[in-house]
């Protein structure tokens, strides 16, 4: 079924009702928990990601407002079929937060790595958000909130190819906002710059500055969206980090990477 097929059985929902939102990458780490914290906060929670097992578990901690969607972002057709399908279970979707992300080092430029990074960085994620796009276009209204990082502000020697995919996440998601003013569509985008979260991507976490628990990273990516921001930092003092990365000399950057 296509997106403005879908769309047909979806309206704005009324004073009351609860919001529905989608999580593309919620079986582990931040999407995890932002999958909580909106359950806890009374949403309607659709989750996808690689392991069906996993999506199984989390259902059982709350079945009567949880859905779940097997998805590999890496089959960007697919995926974007089984994004519709998911929608269509839940009655519609108000949100959707574009999480799924892969960062890994690979000082030998093994190609095999750099490629599925970016076909599960870029390629998925461009395929996911105008999917969402779409969508969101024949409702009338929607809110997309993809998950880029303060690494896509410069290019660093350990993880480059991560850091060019998610600089593109950030570009891309501030193209799309700007597509859309003026548009007869009430569509919001927000991108959310984590810095570093004890996740699985994540490696020796203990010798790394202003490390956050995944739980308050969700907590606060939770309040940027309902305060509408375009862009927010997560945990918020990223935001000097990533000033002083913006402005900072190459000769500074070359020290730090």
């Amino acid at each position: 079924m296509q997106a403005e097929d879908i769309a047909k059985h979806s309206n704005q929902p009324a004073s009351g009702h609860h919001p529905r939102a989608i999580i593309i990458g919620a079986t582990s780490g931040i999407g995890e928990h932002l999958y909580r914290e909106f359950v806890r906060h009374g949403y309607r929670v659709g989750i996808t990601g690689r392991r069906q097992e996993r999506l199984t578990e989390l259902q059982r901690e709350q079945p009567d407002v949880t859905f779940i969607q097997s998805m590999d972002v890496r089959k960007v057709e697919t995926a974007c079929t089984e994004l519709n399908q998911l929608i269509l279970a839940m009655g519609g979707a108000d949100l959707i937060v574009v999480n799924a992300g892969i960062g890994l080092r690979n000082p030998d430029l093994e190609w095999s790595l750099q490629a599925d990074t970016i076909q599960t960085n870029v390629i998925g994620f461009c395929a996911l958000c105008d999917a969402a796009v779409k969508y969101f276009r024949r409702q009338g209204y929607g809110y997309l909130v993809g998950i880029s990082s303060v690494a896509g502000l410069r290019g660093l020697g350990k993880i480059p190819v991560y850091n060019a995919t998610k600089a593109f996440d950030s570009i891309y998601l501030e193209g799309l906002r700007r597509m859309h003013r003026g548009r007869d569509v009430d569509l919001h985008v927000t991108d959310i710059r984590p810095g570093y979260v004890r996740t699985d991507l994540l490696n020796n976490p203990d010798k790394l500055p202003w490390v956050s628990q995944p739980e308050v990273a969700a907590r606060q990516i939770y309040r940027a969206i309902q305060a509408r921001k375009k862009v927010a930092y997560i945990t918020r003092r990223w935001f000097l980090i990533a000033w002083l990365l913006r402005h900072a000399p190459d000769w500074l950057v070359d020290r730090l990477a």
